[in-house]
């Protein structure tokens, strides 16, 4: 008998198996048989044509309404045309020197045809498509597929049916005894076998076997990661960890009398939970999430400071260098003489605020470096730059990483590292992204929620520009923020490059004229900061003072700019998303997007963020050449309707999906989730956890469960491993 983690050469041939492994990414017979059906052919229902999209690959079931042979004008040869219809719509099947097929088809059969959607003077095709015919009995097996016909994602090499042929043979001698799920189990929560499972999936006779299966399944998917997940979170608490206890009359207390402003009930609520968190004496994993401009900084800065009181210290990793000196200059200016021991007018209780970035001179970053090793700073801020061999503290305490997806796991991990025993951990995000929401339900991270914006935060408005559509509106764009700079404001213009002559950065040629007007060129060229900031200056805000503010640039000439803008000599900055997270200049309410399509709902949030800081509300302008039915504008449409971060990250999860959990990537193209679904699976996601805590409390290292043993070693490589060792 062949098991589940066997390559596919064991039941395919050599052929097959390289075609599905390159095309298809299945490698073992397990890939295989979790390779689901995207959706289900009724015999009695044919497949909606009308709402095929074109360059997408599809395998539709249709009837054949017309055929005919006609020779080639160009060359020699005849081409069969065959129009195939639903009775709704219809779809022409072109195929070139295949002219049995004339033979081979007629008015009036059934068939499945796998093909790319393409456009002939404006008729949707397929050429030359793969071909099933359902009535003659031409090779077609439908002995395990009475009722509903499987439909799998596929290929052109290897279309829809051959993958059920494949399976099939697959499913006749894999052998199902050591199922991953304990009986135990399975029988409290009502669910079939595996084997039962995979077959009425591949070959269900009715609808309700497909939901039966498919509920077994999912449940396999979120009880084996939670398994390994609350190994995980076993091992966490076996970790020793230093208390960081609150300490009166520190500088936490001082820190907090000299504050501006008074803190929001939220901010109050999740800085305890926080403390709570810190005191323990194992390390803390904290997610903190909250909406742009909710105050999640200050959260962070008094969780530092109740380190620095208990004699530790504090890492704050920043994705950019703007970020991370905006974070030195907050923090050194709320903390005034607490940020200044060692100097004359310091507070009786004081520490130091280092910074550490890769474009710094050579005398300060001996400065910091040597403040963060002595422990003479108990806030050390900075970039990547913290996680190079040199960097050094005296004794580590807190690891806080805001906007953390933009951080790699490894890079998270360089970083506890430095300290002697392992530090507790905030991650801070204003807007959850799919890999964010899911490591919230399937990890190990205790979470907070900020969500009541500081009293006197302006309302923002977001209006998407189609060009395509109302190519005036872009003239009125320029006219607006002509206006916002005319009453003492000012303006951020967003691009998605820095230059357009950059290979690496996918050439962008944005004419001067015409900015954003061409719907072809949107498809190729994306708006740059180098070629916008002149066409302004030349054009529509000529007379203005525009600048730039990008990543390529020195850290010197980043301050410079950021310096001038913030106190207004700077009126209008065309920037690139350094602007992103943390920037916060009241003056600044309007932003433009140029190009909006080529971002994600998380980037647009947070970018939106930059303004209506002040006590002015903010306007958005989302401009974009993408086409009024494209997947993009149905995003943009969505960040445009509300503020609420919440729900836009169900919007992103919704357009890309979780992410591969278990892996690097970010978004969901790929993932080791077949079917589990976070927005509408908690339930199953829940049970799963409840059911995988309790097995691990009772056996940590799964010594009696050898089935479950090799499915989490079929899901989990070593790389894979190492990174949940690591997250």
């Amino acid at each position: 008998m062949v098991s589940m983690s066997d390559p596919l050469r064991r039941v395919l041939g050599e052929s097959s198996t390289k075609v599905l492994a390159k095309a298809l990414e299945l490698h073992t017979v397990g890939d295989l048989l979790r390779h689901y059906p995207r959706t289900y052919a009724e015999r009695e229902v044919l497949t909606p044509l009308n709402e095929l999209k074109v360059d997408d690959y599809v395998t539709v079931q249709a009837e054949v309404a017309r055929v005919d042979v006609v020779p080639m004008r160009q060359r020699k040869g005849k081409m069969v045309k065959v129009v195939v219809t639903d009775g709704l719509g219809q779809l022409h099947l072109t195929f070139f020197n295949q002219a049995w097929r004339g033979g081979q088809l007629h008015a009036g059969m059934r068939g499945l045809f796998a093909g790319k959607v393409g456009v002939f003077r404006g008729q949707r095709q397929l050429t030359n498509p793969q071909t099933q015919l359902l009535d003659d009995g031409d090779g077609y097996d439908e002995s395990m597929m009475t009722g509903l016909i499987p439909v799998y994602p596929a290929t052109a090499k290897f279309p829809s049916w051959n993958i059920g042929k494949a399976i099939r043979v697959a499913l006749d001698v894999v052998d199902f005894d050591d199922d991953s799920l304990p009986d135990d189990v399975r029988e409290r929560q009502g669910l079939m076998s595996l084997r039962e499972a995979l077959r009425l999936i591949h070959a269900p006779d009715e609808w309700s076997q497909v939901q039966k299966a498919r509920q077994r399944l999912k449940f396999d998917e979120a009880f084996v990661l939670q398994v390994l997940l609350a190994q995980r979170r076993a091992a966490a608490a076996a970790q020793p960890a230093t208390p960081r206890r609150q300490i009166r009359g520190g500088l936490l207390d001082a820190f907090d009398a000299r504050l501006p402003f008074t803190l929001t009930a939220g901010q109050q609520s999740v800085s305890e939970e926080i403390f709570d968190g810190i005191a323990q004496e194992h390390p803390m994993h904290r997610l903190l999430q909250g909406e742009v401009g909710s105050g999640k900084t200050v959260v962070a800065m008094r969780a530092m400071l109740a380190v620095a009181d208990s004699g530790g210290q504090s890492a704050l990793l920043a994705p950019t260098e703007v970020l991370a000196q905006q974070h030195a200059r907050t923090l050194r200016t709320l903390l005034g003489p607490l940020a200044q021991a060692g100097e004359l007018g310091s507070a009786e209780v004081a520490t130091r605020v280092a910074l550490l970035t890769g474009s710094q001179n050579a005398a300060a970053r001996r400065t910091n470096l040597l403040e963060a090793a002595s422990g003479a700073a108990g806030i050390v801020i900075g970039t990547h730059a913290l996680l190079q061999e040199n960097v050094q503290f005296a004794e580590l305490g807190l690891v806080v990483v805001d906007e953390q997806h933009r951080f790699g796991v490894e890079q998270r991990d360089a970083l506890r590292a430095k300290g002697d025993t392992p530090p507790h951990v905030l991650v801070m995000t204003a807007t959850p992204i799919p890999r964010t929401v899911a490591m919230t339900v399937y990890g190990d991270l205790e979470t907070s929620m900020l969500t009541e914006l500081p009293a006197g935060r302006s309302p923002i408005q977001t209006t998407v520009v189609p060009v395509g559509e109302k190519p005036q509106w872009v003239e009125r764009v320029w006219q607006r923020v002509r206006e916002e700079v005319d009453q003492g404001r000012q303006v951020y213009v967003v691009c998605p490059k820095i230059s357009g002559d950059s290979a690496a950065e996918d050439d962008v040629d944005v004419d001067a004229d015409t900015l954003l007007d061409d719907e072809e060129t949107s498809r190729r060229r994306a708006a740059a900061v180098e070629d916008v900031l002149p066409m302004l200056a030349e054009g529509p805000l000529s007379g203005l003072a525009v600048d730039m503010l990008h990543g390529r640039m020195t850290s010197e000439a980043k301050d410079d700019v950021m310096s001038r803008f913030i106190d207004g000599r700077v009126q209008v900055l065309v920037a690139t998303t350094v602007i992103e997270v943390g920037v916060d200049v009241p003056n600044a309410t309007v932003m433009v997007v140029l190009d909006a399509d080529w971002f994600g709902v998380s980037q647009l949030h947070q970018l939106r963020g930059r303004v209506g800081r002040g006590n002015q509300p903010g306007l958005c302008l989302l401009v974009t050449r993408a086409p009024a039915e494209a997947d993009a504008r149905e995003r943009l449409d969505g960040v445009a309707s509300t503020l609420d971060g919440v729900l836009l990250a169900r919007l992103d999860l919704e357009q890309r999906r979780e992410g591969d959990v278990l892996g690097v990537l970010q978004s969901g193209r790929r993932s080791s989730l077949r079917l589990l679904r976070l927005l509408r699976d908690e339930d199953i996601i829940v049970a799963a956890r409840e059911e995988a805590t309790a097995l691990v409390d009772r056996d940590p290292t799964l010594s009696v469960y050898d089935g479950l043993v090799a499915a989490i070693r079929e899901l989990v490589d070593t790389d894979r491993a190492d990174y949940l060792e690591k997250a």
